[in-house]
């Protein structure tokens, strides 16, 4: 893995994209090997369930890879034809002086963005020009030494009326979700939606998102416990779906909060325009993935990492190897996927069908330019993204203050 960064990266206010890396595909998606990552949050220490041929196999594909040159490659189903899909035109710095920015969601009148700082606890109102305003901080939250804090915010659809927002965060006995009210100025009041959901150091997932059936999804790690994974009773390494009210959503699979299982660290969920759920996770010594995610379905983890042909499991859309992806953020923008990538240091674009569910080859943007990604929100109105950077964490050991948010114009 990259040493940690020296100096900070410093952003020009507008800049050409970089040529792009094509990633070809990938016969092999199931099994890989790296060098230890610097910190657990992209892979914690420690095995899964496999066998020694699987190891075997592994090594001996990672080998012949790194021997082809392929070291960049990202594993992709390709069907015939894909969605129109632009490509990252510009890109520009717009709000400056974060520490570890976590969660990005627009509010419904587009009017100004919400922002969280994972270890502050703060929340900020930044307009569409960059101009940032501190509306509050979230109660009773606290970091884990690692990963864990104030992560991911999702702003009620019918905020405009209610003036809700609901939170991700670690607080004493766990991680949480909570509502508070924000009424265009200040964040007010605090209620705990859910909690039960065990926290760790590392691997407390942490995003939120509203699906087009007026729900709330959140995306849960698995507390460094494996087998919680595996668990439908549990409510880590799922995803999780919710009424505003932190009930578990009529028509659930197992008749809890349980969504989907068998996550191991979904950092990235968002919902494309036919409604479907996509997943960024993070995976541990093999392959990080890109799932589409369905209700009831079990993607794998502590069994498979990666693709397996291990029945009653879902494999993933996508893979890439931990070093160039380890996946934060996801948005979906003009038929593509665009997935913040932490230890990978780019941001991966993959084109997605309409048609069916295969997706086509993904290509690495700003590759090293920017240092550690974390956030990825779709602008509302525009082909266009807003992209955060996490270089004030550990691994980026940047000065506090250092972090960015950029808009990325799709051409």
């Amino acid at each position: 893995m990259a040493a940690p960064h020296s100096t900070p990266h410093t952003a020009p206010h507008t800049a050409p994209h970089s040529t792009p890396h094509t990633a070809p595909l990938s016969t092999a998606h199931s099994a890989s090997t790296r060098t230890p990552p610097l910190h657990p949050e992209e892979s914690m220490h420690g095995s899964k369930p496999t066998n020694t041929l699987v190891k075997a196999a592994a090594a001996t594909v990672a080998a012949a890879a790194l021997v082809a040159g392929l070291v960049q490659s990202a594993g992709a189903n390709e069907s015939g034809a894909t969605a129109a899909a632009g490509e990252p035109t510009d890109i520009t710095t717009v709000s400056t002086g974060y520490s570890i920015p976590w969660g990005i969601h627009w509010l419904p009148d587009n009017s100004s963005a919400l922002v969280t700082e994972r270890n502050s606890f703060k929340v900020f109102k930044v307009n569409p020009a960059g101009q940032r305003t501190e509306i509050g901080t979230v109660p009773e939250s606290q970091t884990t030494g690692g990963e864990g804090g104030l992560m991911g915010v999702a702003v009620d659809p019918d905020w405009e009326s209610n003036h809700f927002v609901y939170f991700m965060h670690t607080a004493s006995e766990g991680n949480r979700i909570a509502r508070m009210t924000y009424d265009g100025t200040r964040l007010t009041g605090y209620t705990a939606l859910l909690k039960g959901i065990a926290k760790n150091r590392y691997h407390n997932g942490g995003r939120l998102a509203f699906g087009p059936d007026g729900h709330l999804y959140a995306s849960t790690g698995d507390a460094q416990n494996t087998a919680l994974a595996q668990d439908r009773n549990s409510l880590n390494g799922k995803i999780l779906r919710m009424t505003t009210d932190g009930d578990p959503a009529p028509g659930n699979p197992f008749g809890n909060h349980v969504y989907s299982l068998g996550h191991r660290n979904p950092q990235g969920i968002a919902f494309d325009p036919q409604g479907r759920l996509w997943e960024a996770e993070l995976g541990e010594n093999a392959r990080d993935e890109l799932n589409l995610v369905k209700a009831g379905n079990n993607y794998g983890w502590p069994v498979c990492e990666g693709n397996c042909s291990q029945a009653g499991m879902t494999n993933p859309k996508a893979t890439w190897t931990t070093a160039e992806a380890s996946p934060s953020g996801i948005a979906v923008v003009d038929g593509a996927v665009y997935m913040a990538s932490l230890r990978g240091e780019r941001l991966w674009r993959i084109p997605i069908n309409t048609a069916d569910e295969n997706v086509g080859t993904p290509r690495a943007h700003y590759v090293g330019t920017y240092g550690r990604l974390r956030g990825v929100t779709k602008v509302p109105g525009a082909d266009a993204l807003w992209l955060s950077t996490t270089n004030v964490d550990s691994n980026g050991g940047e000065p506090a203050g250092s972090d960015k948010i950029f808009r990325v114009t799709i051409g």
